[in-house]
């Protein structure tokens, strides 16, 4: 009777003790997953460049940015949540194409822009490029015009930037005439950025068409083939746009809104 009651005893003390055991854990993972923190989504952040350039030539007309190429993509990242910083070579005012800015080049993008005082006033009062770090960013975008032609493709600000954005691998974006920045970009070893890569831009017959063969410094077309480039475009005005690799291109206004999709996929 005594060995029963021993027996007895025993395994209740067992049976305790487990279920403290039990307990513990229990109350060590509730711990556990309290003090495990949601996870933030990516803060995406994107610098677009633009050009600081006003002058057509010798027309005595004026040029500066496109609006649409701006317009689109601006507001297609932003509304995704994308932190948007914009720079120009000389920072404050970038000048905007009047050609751009008529009824008849007017998109939905445009149109939210004209109502947009928050987007106007970040185009009134640009960064100074030289104080951009590729390293605050995911990606970097230049839109089009014509004045990239002028100042940007020689600028030495925008050229290393370029050159540190593509070493780290980051998306680095041109629509229309902004390819024409890519002009003296090189690879590590030496070589033109282009060479060998798929890309389109602002063709010979589009330049042709709006009469301006003769005014601009030099053809994108043919720079971008001249440094090796694999070039490829669509009809006059069509949508056309091409990545290889983390360089993302467009051939027109038209083509604005594509290059931002496809910047958008590369940085989520």
């Amino acid at each position: 009777m005594n060995f029963i009651k021993t027996l007895a005893l025993t395994l209740t003390i067992i049976t305790a003790s487990s279920c403290k055991e039990v307990k513990k854990e229990v109350v060590s993972e509730k711990i556990s997953e309290e003090n495990i923190e949601p996870k933030k989504d990516k803060n995406m952040k994107v610098l677009f460049v633009l050009t600081s350039h006003d002058q057509l030539g010798d027309t005595g007309k004026k040029t500066g940015f496109w609006v649409e190429e701006f317009a689109s993509p601006y507001y297609t990242l932003l509304d995704k949540g994308v932190d948007i910083t914009i720079a120009t070579p000389k920072g404050g005012a970038a000048p905007i194409d009047p050609s751009s800015d008529s009824p008849d080049a007017a998109t939905a993008a445009t149109e939210r822009y004209d109502k947009d005082e928050d987007a106007q006033e970040k185009i009134a009062h640009t960064k100074v490029l030289s104080e951009m770090n590729a390293d605050d960013f995911d990606a970097v975008f230049y839109p089009g015009g014509h004045g990239p032609l002028w100042d940007l493709s020689n600028d030495a600000d925008s050229v290393a930037l370029i050159e540190k954005f593509d070493r780290q691998d980051k998306p680095i974006a041109f629509v229309c005439h902004a390819p024409a920045v890519l002009k003296d970009v090189k690879n590590e070893d030496g070589t033109a950025l282009v060479k060998g890569k798929k890309v389109t831009g602002f063709s010979n017959k589009e330049e042709a068409a709006v009469g301006l063969t003769e005014v601009v410094p030099f053809l994108l077309e043919d720079m971008l083939i001249e440094n090796g480039a694999m070039y490829s475009n669509k009809e006059n005005w069509a949508p056309y746009a091409l990545q290889d690799g983390h360089l993302i291109t467009g051939q027109n206004p038209a083509s604005s809104e594509l290059v931002a999709e496809k910047l958008l996929d590369a940085i989520k």
